[in-house]
C-alpha cells in the first residue's frame, strides 16, 4: 500500500499496472501479505487506537454543531463494540478461505483435442470510496489482496488521522511481501472524487461506502460499474402466529444491537390480529432500550391500552416520511397490516431491497414471504443485524449490494471474482465446422 498525493490518473494507472502483477501471484504468496497485514496492525493497535481518538474528538465537536450525523461518529469509532478485534479477526478469515482465483467452473469438451474452461479470475482494479470507517481500509485490502485485486481508497475528511495511521502500517507491511507497491493505494489528495469517477479506462469497479448521499452521487456521476446500496431501509413482518418471547428478542437485536448500521431494523410490520398479542412485548422491551417508536394510529390504540402509562406517554404518531426513512438511530417505524400479501407489498414498494425479515410459526407463510420479497437478504425468524459478510462466513466484506446483476448481499471474495474462458486445441479453426459430409460436428460433452 502507498500514500499518495499523485493525480488520480497516474494512481489509477499505477494500480492496473500492478493488478496484473498481483493477479499471477501464488496463493500463499497473497496468504503472506495477509499475515504481515495482520501482524503489522496487532502490533500498532496503541498507535491506531490515539489517531482514531484525534479523529473522533472532531467529530464529535462537528455533530454537537449539527456539522456531523451522530450515525456518522458511531461508525467512525474503531474501538467501540469489539471493532478493532472484528476487523484483526477478519483478516485472518480471509486469509483462511479458499483461493478464489483460477478455480475452473467449467468445463465442456467442443471436440476432439479441443476443449472449453471457464476460469475465475480478478475484476482488476477497485475504486473504495467511504465515508468515516476506518476499518474498511484493512477490509478492502484483505479481500483485494486474497482476491487478486488492486484497490484504490478515498476516504472522507473526518478519518483522516485513523486512516493514515492504518496506511502507514499496511504500507509497511507489504514491502516484506510480493505485492505490488501499486496494488493498494490510499489517495490523500483532495477533491479527486469527480477526476477518479472519470477514469473508466484504468478502474474497473467502484465501490461506495458511506450515507445515502454519498452513495446516489457516485452512482450518477460515473460510467464505470458500481456495486453498492444506498439505503438500508430494513423491515421486520410480526405475524400472528409467531412465538411473543422470540419476536421481541429478534426485534430488539434487529433494532438496538447497532442502530447507525445499514442492516440495522427500520420498520415494523405488525398483523392487525397481532396487535394485541405480540405487539406490546415488543414494544415493552425496545422502549426499555431507549427506542422511540413511531406508531400508525392502529398500533398506538394497542400499545395505550396495554404499556404501563408512564411508556404508552412516550409514543409518537407516525407520518407517511417514517416509512420510507433509514433512520440510523433509535427511532423505528410501526404500521399495521392486514396480512403477508400486504407485507410483501409494502416492502417491495418502500423498502430499500436490503434485508427483510418474517417473524412467524408458519413455514408456508414464511417460505411465501422469503420468495416473493425482493430483497438481497430474507430471513425468517432471525435477526437483519445478520446481513453481514463475516457472519456470513465470507471472512470479512467489501460492503453489502442492493444490485440485480453480478453480487447481492455481503459481498466478499466471491462478488470480487469474474472469469474468463479458455480454449485449448490443436489447430482447429471454425470453417471445419457446419453442413456437409466433410464438416465436423461439435460435440458440447460437459467435462465438469
Amino acid at each position: 500500500m502507498s500514500l499518495t498525493n499523485a493525480s488520480p490518473s497516474e494512481a489509477a494507472k499505477a494500480a492496473k499496472g500492478a493488478s496484473h502483477v498481483l493477479a499471477t501471484l501464488s496463493a500463499s504468496a497473497r496468504n503472506d501479505a495477509l499475515t504481515a497485514i495482520h501482524s503489522g496492525l496487532a502490533a500498532a493497535r496503541d498507535d491506531i487506537l490515539a489517531a482514531n481518538a484525534c479523529d473522533l474528538e472532531l467529530a464529535r465537536k462537528a455533530a454537537s454543531t449539527g456539522d456531523l450525523s451522530q450515525s456518522l461518529v458511531a461508525r467512525l469509532d474503531l474501538g467501540k463494540k469489539g471493532k478493532w478485534e472484528d476487523m484483526l479477526k477478519g483478516i485472518l478469515d480471509v486469509r483462511e478461505l479458499e483461493d478464489p482465483v483460477g478455480k475452473v467452473t467449467l468445463r465442456t469438451k467442443l471436440d476432439d483435442g479441443l476443449e472449453l474452461e471457464r476460469v475465475t479470475c480478478p475484476i482488476g482494479v477497485l475504486l473504495i470510496i467511504f465515508e468515516a470507517r476506518p476499518e474498511v481500509i484493512a477490509n478492502i485490502a484483505s479481500l483485494a489482496v486474497k482476491s487478486g485485486n488492486s484497490a484504490i481508497l478515498k476516504g472522507g475528511k473526518e478519518s483522516t488521522e485513523s486512516f493514515i495511521a492504518i496506511s502507514k502500517v499496511i504500507s509497511e507491511a507489504l514491502t516484506k511481501t510480493q505485492v505490488p507497491n501499486g496494488a493498494i493505494q490510499l489517495v490523500t489528495t483532495r477533491d479527486v472524487i469527480p477526476q477518479l469517477l472519470d477514469l473508466d479506462r484504468y478502474i474497473d469497479l467502484v465501490i461506495p461506502r458511506g450515507g445515502n448521499e454519498l452513495v446516489r452521487y457516485i452512482k450518477s456521476s460515473t460510467k464505470i460499474p458500481v456495486l453498492g446500496h444506498a439505503d438500508g431501509l430494513c423491515s421486520i413482518y410480526l405475524e400472528q402466529s409467531a412465538d411473543p418471547k422470540m419476536a421481541a428478542e429478534v426485534i430488539v437485536d434487529s433494532k438496538t444491537s447497532y442502530p447507525a448500521a445499514c442492516n440495522s431494523l427500520e420498520t415494523l410490520l405488525i398483523q392487525e390480529s397481532a396487535l394485541q398479542a405480540l405487539l406490546p412485548t415488543a414494544a415493552e422491551a425496545l422502549i426499555a432500550k431507549g427506542v422511540t417508536l413511531r406508531c400508525d394510529p392502529k398500533s398506538k390504540v394497542a400499545l395505550e391500552a396495554n404499556l404501563p402509562a408512564d411508556m404508552a406517554k412516550m409514543l409518537v404518531d407516525a407520518t407517511d416520511v417514517d416509512f420510507d426513512t433509514e433512520f440510523l438511530s433509535l427511532d423505528l417505524a410501526i404500521k399495521t397490516i392486514s396480512g403477508v400479501e400486504e407485507a410483501i407489498s409494502h416492502i417491495n414498494t418502500h423498502g430499500s431491497h436490503h434485508t427483510d425479515v418474517v417473524l412467524s410459526s408458519s413455514q408456508d407463510l414464511a417460505e411465501q414471504f422469503m420468495t416473493s420479497v425482493d430483497s438481497a437478504g430474507v430471513y425468517w425468524n432471525a435477526s437483519t443485524r445478520f446481513a453481514d459478510g463475516m457472519r456470513y462466513g465470507f471472512g470479512t466484506e467489501v460492503g453489502i449490494s442492493t444490485n440485480k446483476i453480478h453480487s447481492r448481499g455481503p459481498v466478499g471474495l466471491e462478488g470480487l471474482m469474474i472469469y474468463k474462458y479458455k480454449i485449448r486445441g490443436c489447430g482447429q479453426v471454425t470453417a471445419s465446422y457446419g453442413e456437409g459430409e466433410e464438416a465436423r460436428s461439435y460435440k458440447h460433452e460437459r467435462l465438469l
